[in-house]
């Protein structure tokens, strides 16, 4: 198999069962725009992409009542929601691992940075990334096909042959197809399955376990 130096994680579904906080965030969200939702588990479509386009369409908001539920959203999140989350098993020893191994870790979320940064450090795994690269606190740059071309522009003229993305999500690996470099769909986050195989990934794994096999195997020695 290929050999990687470079490795960009998702985080949502990803490092973090990051689940309760983020839904508990949207149904705050909804609750103070006057909408009710009493199917609760119809939120796990929003973990993963940016808020505002799944809150435009989802609940079939205008772009300024989105902003607003965002705003509603980060209200519930930054105080509450962004500590309703655990790490997935596993995942802080293989981020050990990867950087005692001189792996360059780079986090790449559609979350805002501000978030994703005070997540890391949460649990104490901030020193393991070279850099955070998320969506902008004014809701721009929160595509992953923006945030990957972004870093790959920072870490440029680093070969991208070198760089593989780990993520639970379509976005993650169309993000990586059309920034061209590799991709690892993890079956255990928010994404649906059958629809990251049908995206072709360059690998999927199904449990933390099979991930850090994969990428230990992958890591340029």
């Amino acid at each position: 198999m290929k050999h990687y130096t470079t490795y960009l994680f998702d985080l949502d579904g990803t490092l973090t069962d990051s689940k309760p906080g983020i839904t508990n965030s949207i149904l705050y969200a909804l609750s103070k725009l006057g909408i009710e939702e009493e199917n609760k588990t119809s939120l796990d479509k929003f973990i993963g992409p940016p808020l505002l386009d799944s809150f435009m369409k989802y609940y079939g908001l205008d772009e300024s009542r989105a902003r607003e539920a965002v705003a509603q959203y980060r209200e519930y999140y930054g105080t509450r929601g962004i500590y309703e989350s655990k790490l997935c098993g596993g995942i802080s020893d293989l981020l050990a691992i990867l950087d005692a191994k001189g792996c360059r870790l780079i986090l790449a979320t559609s979350k805002a940075s501000i978030y994703a940064l005070r997540i890391l450090e949460h649990f104490s795994i901030d020193g393991y990334f070279d850099s955070v690269f998320g969506s902008n606190f004014d809701l721009t740059r929160a595509s992953k096909t923006e945030i990957l071309a972004d870093i790959l522009e920072e870490i440029s003229p680093y070969s991208k042959d070198f760089c593989l993305m780990i993520g639970d999500h379509r976005d993650d690996v169309t993000g990586a197809r059309e920034n061209g470099i590799d991709s690892v769909a993890v079956t255990y986050g928010y994404g649906s399955e059958q629809e990251l195989a049908e995206l072709d990934p360059t690998y999927m794994v199904h449990c933390v376990g099979e991930l850090s096999n994969l990428l230990l195997r992958s890591t340029w020695q």
